[in-house]
């Protein structure tokens, strides 16, 4: 008798691989570095002609103290002042860098998620201190607005940043204040919050809300990357656990020196008129963008930079390169991808030349 066959076994389908996991280590600067540097940077956030002459001065004078080792009082009280805070709630580190690195290894935190796209350093400096991290993605349909609900109940360590980059989204501060609980710290990266007129929705200075932790920098308004001064501003116990993961002296004389001068009353009033300008800069940014029928911008915008998503992004970027622009690209930030960029808000006339570089590699001419 024939043998019997059975039916035949289709072979399976091949499984699509997953995307490329975003580089967390990948930061603007590294559209300008060396040679790039020639570039007109549209890829760093730090505001153009910075830092001023008089902030300068106050940094050059520190050097004549470089032979004592660091005393960070003065500077820690002109912080506490600037935001209405007692010393015991606000901690100086070298950068807002440090302060990621310095929560995830002095927060015990059993579930930490962050709420993406943001800033990745805080994601990775959890990974590095070996935390699994969760994470919660916004969607650009609804503008990656946040809803409180989105965020398991469990997270006992949540990131957010606010204005968020690179979205430049603003959350409402009630929606963030929604976050917080007992057993939770909520951190609030707040890096450009002082590019917002008024600091509407800013939670620094905030004390009634339960594991509240805020980052500030000082480098983006102030044009200070290079000399690494940030705060965190927190609940007595939270800082002081912070500052024994410190190394001694984390804060340099230069640094210190920058920070206490940047929270006198003259330059909060120089940084709020500067916020003005990024504002009207900022609109006439996206009024430009909006004259191009394939770019899509998230608005409404609120820090010192606009995301756009554009088809054929990474292929834009490396044509406005050949023009002279660096531009971020997106694809870095978790829930992101190749079709997205963000481009630092700068001055009209740069705008207008970006512009009509952009305009000749889309191939649309502008009126």
């Amino acid at each position: 008798m024939p043998a019997r066959t059975g039916s035949a076994r289709l072979p399976a389908p091949p499984v699509a691989p997953p995307p490329p996991e975003p580089d967390l280590r990948h930061h603007g600067d590294a559209e300008v570095r060396g040679a790039d540097g020639a570039l007109t940077d549209l890829a760093v956030n730090v505001r153009t002609g910075t830092p001023p002459a008089w902030l300068k001065a106050r940094i050059a004078a520190s050097l004549d103290t470089l032979a004592a080792y660091p005393d960070g009082r003065a500077a820690r009280r002109a912080v506490a002042a600037r935001h209405g805070l007692p010393v015991e709630r606000v901690l100086l580190t070298s950068g807002a860098a440090e302060a990621f690195v310095l929560l995830a290894r002095a927060v015990r935190a059993r579930r930490p998620v962050v709420v993406h796209p943001q800033f990745t350093e805080p994601e990775a400096a959890l990974r590095d201190a070996g935390h699994e991290v969760g994470r919660v993605l916004l969607d650009a349909r609804d503008g990656f607005r946040l809803d409180p609900a989105a965020v398991p109940e469990d997270a006992d360590l949540v990131v957010v940043g606010n204005p968020t980059n690179p979205t430049s989204v603003l959350h409402p501060a009630d929606v963030l204040a929604r976050l917080t609980r007992p057993g939770r710290t909520l951190v609030v990266d707040e890096a450009f919050m002082d590019a917002v007129p008024g600091e509407r929705e800013a939670l620094a200075g905030r004390t009634d809300l339960p594991g509240l932790v805020v980052l500030r920098s000082l480098t983006k308004t102030w044009g200070l990357a290079g000399l690494r001064i940030g705060y965190v501003l927190a609940e007595p116990d939270t800082v002081a656990a912070l500052e024994r993961a410190q190394p001694l002296w984390p804060v340099s004389s230069p640094a210190l020196a920058a920070a206490e001068a940047c929270s006198a009353p003259g330059a909060l009033a120089e940084a709020a008129a500067a916020a003005g300008r990024i504002a009207a800069d900022r609109d006439h940014l996206l009024a430009r963008l909006g004259a191009f029928g394939q770019i899509r911008t998230v608005a409404p915008a609120a820090g010192p930079f606009v995301l756009l998503r554009l088809p054929g992004a990474d292929g834009v970027r490396a044509a406005l390169r050949t023009r002279g622009f660096a531009v971020r690209r997106g694809d870095t930030f978790p829930g992101l991808g190749p079709d997205w960029l963000r481009l630092a808000v700068r001055d009209r006339a740069t705008t207008d030349r970006f512009a009509a570089a952009l305009g000749e590699v889309l191939g649309e001419a502008l009126a």
